[in-house]
């Protein structure tokens, strides 16, 4: 466990599971995972299986914590859910050398929230951390959305929780050309966040000359991929395929 930044006297923490034989002065791919919960709730520890997955393969795996937003408080905000992961994967591209990681062959995933804050590294320019340097980009090379918040208008979710502001927030509001080559797993029975924004999301990607494929599971309802051994291993499947057509898995 590593801090990798402070905020109002709070330490933040990298869970860091290192694939066997690590070595610092390695140069191995990176696989970040950022858990989900509406921005409220959720633990690190829930995307854990997913980084022991990659470790195994022989990533360095990362599993996030970040601040999670606080509606009675109004101390933390969506937006500040958003500088935490991007300070994240900028502190583990510019600690690159002693992590032992290639700092342009990192991955960021999430689940739910935990994917609109992974497609929010690549995307959200302007909402940064005062203290970083903006001077390193927090930009993935990959990006594995699993049932992500994709859509923030009143069709989608969180439009009250992030406010006036929500587009600024909305991943299918702000596809441009450039992002990162992307794999989405989403069910059509999702009624948390509604498939038709992943659709939106996809189409707008193809549209913008990214690289984007829509993994769609018929019916699947919210986290449908994390209740099923077999769809979580189809899931695991897929997206090792998808990251070695990216030469993103180590040899």
């Amino acid at each position: 466990v590593l801090a990798y930044k402070k905020v109002q006297d709070r330490e933040l923490q990298l869970h860091i599971f290192n694939p066997e034989g690590w070595k610092s002065e390695d140069k191995r791919s990176c696989y970040i995972t950022i858990h989900g919960g509406g921005w409220t709730g959720g633990e690190p520890k829930r995307m854990f299986p997913f980084a022991d997955h990659y470790a195994k393969l022989g990533l360095v795996a990362i599993s996030v914590q970040y601040r999670l937003f606080n509606a009675k408080k109004q101390d933390t905000t969506v937006f500040d859910c958003v500088k935490d992961v991007r300070s994240a994967v900028r502190y583990v591209r510019s600690h690159a050398a002693e992590l032992g990681i290639n700092p342009d062959k990192i991955i960021v995933s999430g689940g739910s929230a935990g994917g609109h804050l992974a497609i929010a590294t690549a995307m959200f320019d302007k909402v940064n951390e005062a203290s970083d340097d903006t001077s390193v980009s927090p930009i993935p090379n990959a990006l594995i959305l699993l049932f992500p918040v994709i859509d923030t208008s009143k069709e989608g979710y969180g439009n009250a929780k992030i406010g006036e502001r929500w587009q600024e927030l909305s991943p299918a509001h702000n596809v441009r050309p450039g992002l990162p080559p992307t794999l989405t797993f989403h069910g059509t029975g999702d009624t948390v966040c509604p498939f038709v924004g992943a659709k939106i999301f996809h189409e707008a990607m193809l549209k913008a000359g990214n690289r984007s494929e829509l993994d769609v599971n018929e019916g699947g309802a919210h986290g449908y991929l994390m209740r099923t051994q077999e769809l979580y291993e189809d899931c695991l499947k897929k997206s090792d395929a998808f990251l070695n057509s990216l030469h993103l898995l180590n040899p």
